[in-house]
C-alpha cells in the first residue's frame, strides 16, 4: 500500500479564480481528470444526466488509446453483437459512419455493416487516431453547447486538497500559464496511470504482487515488485511506397536497439522473429503477406489464433483495397518489436521517465531505421527504403504517437479486488468467471500481460467472460473520488484483462453515474456498495443507461 505525503489543507484555503471558464462551472459537480476512453465515457454520462462537468485533458485530442496512443481497438469476438456499453457500440458507429460519409469507399465496403477501415486481424474496427478524434469531439458537443460539459485540453490537475475522507479542492495548470483552482463535488481519476491517486493519499498499488498476497497461480513467488510493470510502446504509422526511398537518418543509439537480445526472446529484438505469447515458442514473422490478412480472429476460446504473424495487417488503419480512390495502405507500428521494457514511467522521478519515454522513442525509431535498410526480404535482399513514416497521423513534431501506449500504472486500494483464480479459464473452467451481486457492466479479454520492467516475459491465460464489480470503482476510505480508466481495483495480473478499450469505457461510463446516484442519495460510494438495495437500484438505473450487467450463454454465439 502507499500513501504518498502531501499536506491537509482546509477546504476553506480554495479559491476559484478560473477567469477564463464559463460562470456555471467554476465549481463543477463533476471534475473528470483524463481525456481518455474512460474520460470521455464519463463526460459523456455526466452531462446525460445533468451534471455540470469539467473534463482535463492533457491533451489536444481525446480518446487516449484510440488517439494520442495511436491504439486501434481490442475487442473481444462477440463486440458486434454484445458485450459492451450501447453508449460505446454507439461510438464504434459513429466511426464506421464518419468513413462513409466522408471517404471514397467502394460499395461493399460502404454497404458492410461491419466496415473495418484497416482490415487489421486484430481489430474489427481498426482507423486512424484523427477519425476517432473528429467522433469524439462531435460527440461531446451538444453537451459542450449547453453549458453542462467544459473541456480543458493541454491541462492538468497538480494538486488535490483533502479535508478528512474528502477531496475538498483541485488546482488545475493549463499550458497556456493559467491556474485553476476549484471546489468539485466529485473527483474522477480518468488518467492513464492513475495519477491523482498520489496527490489524494488514496491507498493504491502497483506493479506485480507476490503470491502470498493475491493467491493466484501466475504471480510471483516471491516479494512484490512495485516496479515491475507491463512494457509501454510508443506507436507509428507507416506506409510503403515500393521504389521510394524514405530512409531516415541513422538514429541515435541504434547501434545498441540492433544488437540487443532480450534474455527470454528467440533472437535480437529487431527482427521478424519473435516470441508467440500463447505457446512461448519462436514464432516467424513477415513483415507483406496478403493471403494472411484474416488470420481466424473468431478462433474458439482457448486455442491459439495465430496461425502465423504478418506485421504489416497487424494493426493496420487503413485498407486500400476498401477505397474507390487512390488512397495508401497504412499500418500502426505497436509491435512486440518496439515494446519498451527497461523502466517504468510510474512513480519514477520526472527525469527517470523522461529518460524512459527517450529511450522507447529510439526504440521505435530504431525498429523504422530497422525495417528500411536491414530487414531481410524474400527475393534474399534486406531493407524496405520505400516505408515512409506517416507523422501526419499524429501531427507530432518527431511523426511518433503524441503520448506512450501505457499497459498498466496505479490501481486504488478498493473494496474488491478482482484475481486471477476469479476469471482463469484454467482455473473456472466450465463453472465461468466469479459472478458478482454488485456488477456494474461485463468484458472479456485474454489475460495479456506484455514483458515487463521486472524482467518477466509474457504472461498470456485464456479467461472466460467476465463482470466488473462495482467494489472495485469504489476506494476503501476516500469518499469523492473514483476510479475511471485502467486504476480499478484490479492485480497485476487481472489489470491484463481489464485494460482494454471497452472495459475501460464501461468504467467510466459507471464512475460518472455512480457520482450522481452518490450526490442524489446524499452517499458514500462505499455507503451506498454496502446497502444492497441502493446496489439494486443502482443496476436498475445502468440497464437503463445501457449497461450491461451479465453475460447470456455465449455457447451459442
Amino acid at each position: 500500500m502507499r500513501r504518498p505525503h502531501a499536506p491537509e489543507v482546509s477546504s476553506d484555503h480554495v479559491t476559484s479564480p478560473a477567469r477564463s471558464l464559463p460562470r456555471n462551472v467554476h465549481d463543477p459537480e463533476l471534475l473528470i481528470a483524463g481525456g481518455g476512453l474512460g474520460g470521455v465515457a464519463a463526460a459523456l454520462a455526466a452531462a446525460r444526466v445533468g451534471r455540470r462537468t469539467l473534463l482535463v485533458s492533457r491533451h489536444a485530442w481525446l480518446g487516449g488509446q484510440l488517439t494520442t496512443q495511436g491504439v486501434p481497438p481490442d475487442e473481444h469476438r462477440w463486440i458486434e453483437r454484445l458485450g459492451a456499453t450501447a453508449s460505446y457500440r454507439a461510438l464504434r458507429e459513429a466511426i464506421r459512419a464518419h468513413y462513409r460519409r466522408h471517404y471514397p469507399l467502394t460499395d461493399r465496403a460502404r454497404r458492410d455493416p461491419h466496415l473495418n477501415p484497416g482490415n487489421a486481424w486484430v481489430s474489427r474496427l481498426a482507423h486512424e487516431p484523427r477519425a476517432a478524434a473528429t467522433v469524439i469531439d462531435a460527440l461531446l458537443a451538444p453537451h459542450q453547447a449547453s453549458g453542462l460539459l467544459t473541456v480543458l485540453r493541454d491541462a492538468r490537475v497538480t494538486h488535490l486538497w483533502r479535508d478528512r475522507e474528502r477531496i475538498s479542492g483541485a488546482r488545475i495548470e493549463c499550458a497556456d500559464g493559467r491556474v485553476l483552482e476549484l471546489t468539485p463535488r466529485f473527483v474522477l481519476d480518468a488518467t492513464e496511470t492513475g495519477e491523482l491517486l498520489p496527490l489524494a493519499e488514496v491507498a493504491y498499488v502497483t506493479g506485480a504482487e507476490s503470491r502470498d498476497e493475491t493467491g493466484e497461480p501466475h504471480a510471483l513467488d516471491g516479494p512484490a515488485e512495485p516496479q515491475s510493470m507491463q512494457a509501454f510502446t510508443i506507436a507509428f504509422a507507416l506506409e510503403h511506397r515500393a521504389g521510394e526511398d524514405h530512409t531516415i537518418d541513422r538514429p541515435e543509439g541504434y547501434a545498441r536497439w540492433r544488437d540487443y537480445r532480450p534474455e527470454f526472446w528467440p533472437g535480437p529484438l529487431l527482427g521478424l522473429r519473435q516470441l508467440d505469447p500463447m505457446t512461448m515458442q519462436p514464432l516467424e514473422g513477415r513483415l507483406f503477406d496478403r493471403s494472411m490478412d484474416r488470420l481466424q480472429f473468431d478462433a474458439p476460446i482457448g486455442r491459439s489464433n495465430r496461425n502465423g504473424y504478418v506485421l504489416w495487417s497487424y494493426r493496420r488503419i487503413l485498407d486500400q483495397r476498401h477505397f474507390s480512390a487512390p488512397m495508401p495502405d497504412v499500418s500502426m507500428v505497436i509491435w512486440p518489436q518496439n515494446d519498451y521494457w527497461l523502466g517504468s514511467i510510474v512513480d519514477v522521478d520526472d527525469a527517470t521517465a523522461r529518460r524512459h519515454v527517450t529511450e522507447a522513442k529510439s526504440l521505435s525509431l530504431s525498429l523504422l531505421y530497422w525495417l528500411q535498410s536491414e530487414a531481410p526480404r524474400p527475393d534474399g535482399g534486406t531493407g524496405y527504403p520505400g516505408l515512409r513514416l506517416r507523422g501526419d497521423v499524429f501531427g507530432s513534431p518527431d511523426g511518433l504517437a503524441v503520448e506512450p501506449y501505457v499497459r498498466e500504472g496505479r490501481r486504488i486500494r478498493a473494496r474488491t479486488t478482482v484475481f486471477e483464480q476469479d476469471l482463469a479459464f484454467d482455473v473456472r473452467g466450465e463453472h465461468g468467471a466469479q459472478r458478482y451481486p454488485d456488477s456494474v457492466g461485463i468484458g472479456m479479454y485474454r489475460i495479456d500481460l506484455h514483458p515487463c520492467t521486472g524482467g518477466r516475459s509474457y504472461v498470456d491465460l485464456t479467461t472466460c467472460p467476465f463482470q466488473i464489480p462495482m467494489g472495485a470503482l469504489v476506494p476503501q476510505s476516500v469518499e469523492n473520488l473514483l476510479p475511471a480508466c485502467k486504476n480499478i481495483g484490479t492485480t497485476h495480473i487481472t489489470n491484463g484483462a481489464y485494460r482494454l478499450h471497452p472495459v475501460e469505457w464501461n468504467v467510466g461510463e459507471v464512475a460518472a453515474l455512480l457520482a450522481d446516484r452518490c450526490l442524489r442519495s446524499e452517499m458514500t460510494p462505499q455507503a451506498l456498495h454496502a446497502d444492497a438495495g441502493e446496489v439494486a437500484a443502482f443496476q436498475d438505473e445502468l440497464v437503463r443507461h445501457g449497461i450491461e450487467l451479465e453475460w447470456p450463454r455465449i455457447d451459442a454465439y
